[in-house]
């Protein structure tokens, strides 16, 4: 069983105990997730099963969009609405102030990520730390705001829809825009919308897949139509060919001339998607145009 499945990651569960639940469903070992998301978050987690987990690298560095919402005049030690609350006063900013405030959280810029997370230092999580009360300095990191959408403003809450490299802390985000409004702030919900690809109208929640993999889906949806296959996220890349007789080759992970393919001589430098003769993924194959020749980057099959 290979391929991926976009779930629903519904509150209350971490992502580990998603990849967990589905071990358990599906009968399989071997199964990663492609980005954390905070236990009370809901939204898309897409999950690897079998030879897809190679591709989780690929998809752990794309951009993200989410919805959150955010509660000022409430600051927390966690930076959302399961934390202990350290500050409370009354958010005394207008409207506007408060959409141009906004607007200058997009672009390149440095976060420094919030106590509470899985991030290390020294061998050690951070939310363990700060369990026990220790806070230990962070160093920002560089993220990248690409767009910042106020859905709507119900003082004292502000939906936004934000979409964001990987990286970036929504928690602290919305802890950020507090502080610069000058009452706090605190992330009151999260929803992931999408992720590398993947939309949350496209998701599976976990008694959805039980029942398909159970043959006893209202829908008679069969686990076939869920599992996607692994080249459906590597679409970026170009997709080359090789001739058939080269069967061998493939399999021992050898590398390919590019005359042993069917475009011979339409290639540029760079990573391909490459198939055998009869349209099956292969891996990804990086072309040297000194060499003329495709060698192996990543196998998958």
């Amino acid at each position: 069983m290979d391929g991926i499945i976009n779930v629903y990651k519904e509150a209350g569960f971490t992502s580990f105990d998603v990849v967990a639940k589905l071990r358990g469903i599906l009968k399989q070992k071997k199964i990663g997730h492609t980005g954390t998301l905070d236990p009370e978050a809901e939204g898309v987690l897409p999950v690897c099963i079998g030879k897809a987990t190679k591709v989780c690298e690929y998809l752990t560095n794309k951009d993200k969009v989410y919805q959150a919402v955010l509660h000022l005049g409430i600051t927390t030690d966690t930076y959302d609405s399961s934390g202990s609350i350290v500050k409370e006063q009354n958010a005394e900013i207008t409207e506007e102030e408060l959409r141009q405030l906004i607007a200058g959280f997009t672009g390149r810029q440095k976060q420094v990520p919030p106590m509470y997370s899985a991030l290390k230092v020294n061998g050690r999580k951070l939310c363990e730390l700060a369990r026990q009360g220790i806070e230990v300095e962070r160093k920002a990191r560089e993220i990248e705001i690409f767009s910042i959408e106020i859905c709507s403003i119900q003082m004292p809450l502000v939906t936004l829809r934000v979409h964001c490299s990987k990286g970036t802390y929504i928690r602290s985000l919305c802890h950020d825009i507090g502080e610069q409004a000058g009452c706090g702030g605190c992330m009151e919900k999260l929803l992931r919308i999408q992720a590398a690809g993947f939309l949350v109208r496209d998701t599976y929640r976990l008694h959805e897949i039980e029942a398909i993999v159970k043959g006893t889906d209202p829908a008679g949806r069969s686990l076939s139509e869920i599992l996607l296959p692994v080249d459906r996220v590597l679409l970026e890349y170009p997709k080359a060919a090789a001739k058939s007789g080269m069967e061998k080759q493939l399999a021992n992970g050898c590398q390919i001339p590019a005359d042993k393919t069917l475009q011979a001589g339409a290639y540029t430098e760079g990573i391909y998607r490459l198939y055998d003769s009869m349209g099956k993924f292969v891996g990804l194959y990086r072309y040297e145009a000194k060499n003329r020749v495709f060698r192996p980057e990543k196998m998958f099959c």
